[in-house]
């Protein structure tokens, strides 16, 4: 079976009509199984609206065919497609957690293969104006800064109860911020974790630093640090950074608790080659703090050993991540397809690889022939 790769870039609007929209706009790239963009080509999407998990209840399918342009890049409205299962209008947004499966066939045809399932994490504002309450006695659930859910009740005379907790549970925020001695704990300038089950983020720190996290970028948000177990906790304790390096910081998420770990990485490259003897060799990897990028040299790369290489991030707690490059336009991918070095030959060649990571892993790189 053909391999298909595609990059899921999801954008929420919440667009204003004399009527609520029913729709929200989404963008991807379609590759091929050589991992290139299926550039001016006839391709067909399913999508389906899951419930709670990536494994839950189909709310609703679509199908679309679209067109790509010369980049490979489809654009379509999930919920203006060709409707095969349930109705887009009656999705109860403000209840579960809800996630969005896409299959593709990159011929046009119905020979659909699962290319990714992502969780929503955030909704169109008006999907859920429309299902904040959905029938009767069932009240408003307001969410506080750390995570606790509270519902406003009214009883048939017009008089509001106050909120009661509906959730004793730990919940992680939605977005999570981090900030410390590097930067004054300045709350305008915290750096933004990726969303997901885990949290991430990537920076170079120099030693006794000091980190928190904050729930938004500004002063009056709630602050989160850990406890003596390194669990997250409101008003916890800060973490100590203790000596200098290039840090990977994570909130792994538990469901009624948070684990928080801050480890001290070094980015490696693996090289695919054809073989073990294929005589490609590369220099230890350095960093250079004044200008924030690692550089290793690889040598003895021709066009008959060398497949392609990616940067791995190593993680001591099992967690680790792979930056590729989908487009070979100098621009990390997570979990990209390889870096591939155009114009090789027979003739051995040694190449010098730079490159700098951002907090949230995106990055750029450059080789330069030596």
């Amino acid at each position: 079976m053909k391999k298909l790769y595609i990059t899921l870039s999801l954008f929420l609007t919440s667009l204003m009509y004399s009527q609520v929209p029913q729709a929200f706009s989404y963008q991807t790239i379609a590759f091929n199984s050589a991992g290139a963009p299926i550039a001016n080509g006839n391709v067909n999407l399913r999508i389906s609206i899951l419930d709670n998990s990536a494994t839950g209840t189909v709310l609703y399918t679509e199908t679309h065919t679209k067109t790509t342009n010369s980049k490979g890049l489809v654009n379509l409205n999930i919920g203006q497609g060709t409707a095969t299962t349930g109705n887009f209008g009656g999705i109860n947004w403000g209840t579960n957690p809800k996630f969005v499966k896409v299959e593709m066939d990159p011929a046009g045809g119905s020979n659909y293969t699962n290319v990714g399932v992502n969780q929503l994490m955030s909704v169109p504002y008006s999907q859920v104006s429309k299902t904040v309450v959905t029938g009767a006695g069932q009240g408003i659930t307001l969410v506080s800064p750390n995570g606790t859910n509270y519902t406003l009740n009214v009883n048939d005379s017009g008089t509001l109860s106050l909120p009661t907790s509906s959730s004793s549970s730990f919940t992680v925020p939605t977005n999570l911020y981090v900030y410390g001695t590097y930067n004054n704990f300045n709350a305008s300038i915290a750096e933004l974790m990726r969303n997901a089950s885990t949290k991430y983020g990537y920076k170079y720190l120099p030693s006794n630093t000091q980190l928190k996290f904050i729930t938004a970028q500004n002063t009056s948000a709630q602050t989160y640090g850990v406890d003596n177990q390194s669990s997250l906790v409101i008003n916890g304790n800060s973490i100590n950074v203790s000596s200098n390096g290039f840090y990977r910081i994570a909130v792994i998420d538990y469901g009624n608790w948070a684990n928080v770990k801050v480890e001290n990485i070094s980015p490696s490259v693996y090289v695919s080659s054809n073989s073990s003897s294929s005589g490609i060799t590369t220099s230890a990897i350095t960093y250079n703090t004044s200008t924030n990028k690692f550089s290793i040299n690889i040598s003895g790369v021709t066009s008959s050993n060398f497949n392609g290489m990616n940067i791995t991030m190593p993680s001591n707690s099992g967690i680790q991540e792979t930056l590729g490059d989908n487009l070979s336009d100098g621009n990390f991918d997570i979990n990209g397809s390889y870096i591939l070095i155009p114009n090789l030959t027979s003739t051995p060649k040694n190449f010098k690889l730079e490159f700098s990571i951002n907090f949230d892993a995106t990055g750029t790189y450059t080789i330069t022939q030596i």
